[in-house]
């Protein structure tokens, strides 16, 4: 990789990491104007709770396809780090063949689902589901991207980090 190309890259990470923090701002921004309408005005509104439920699942999802690294992802510690590189290697090769299988199967399903959706809206803010579930379309496209590439990378000799939990961050 070209040092162009990683700068462009951290650039983009960067955006994405934008882009994560805008929606838990607004989430919280709803969040709050929910708690000062229902407790100090007595007026409950719903729109704040929808748009709170949209950002969050929009929020994970974005974060799981473009935010989090595959260091920081979820796996078997106690497996993974008793191995050596060659270990390393070969659970991630096994680890990515089985999950772009299984997300290319799903995929047809998927975006019939999404697509089907539209026929639906949220109540107050009228969103249609299709919009509202695209994220999800987003996520399994990343997925299958970001597991081909690490197949990809482990096969050409280069093995995934050897995780230290003590390094562990929060993903942000």
């Amino acid at each position: 990789m070209t040092s162009s190309s990683r700068a462009i890259g951290a650039w983009l990470a960067r955006r994405a990491e934008n882009v994560a923090a805008a929606m838990l701002g607004l989430m919280f921004l709803a969040f709050l104007l929910q708690i000062a309408f229902r407790y100090i005005l007595g007026l409950p509104i719903g729109w704040t709770h929808e748009i709170s439920v949209v950002l969050w699942i929009w929020l994970v999802l974005w974060g799981a396809s473009f935010v989090i690294t595959e260091r920081e992802e979820i796996r078997f510690d106690i497996i993974y780090g008793a191995v050596g590189p060659e270990g390393r290697r070969f659970m991630c090769v096994i680890t990515a063949i089985a999950l772009v299988a299984v997300y290319l199967i799903s995929l047809p399903a998927v975006f019939d689902y999404v697509t089907f959706m539209k026929v639906e809206k949220t109540s107050y803010l009228k969103i249609r589901f299709d919009w509202l579930f695209s994220i999800y379309l987003v996520f399994v496209v990343a997925t299958i991207i970001r597991y081909i590439w690490l197949a990809w990378q482990a096969v050409r000799g280069v093995a995934p980090d050897d995780f230290d939990p003590t390094k562990a961050s929060s993903g942000v």
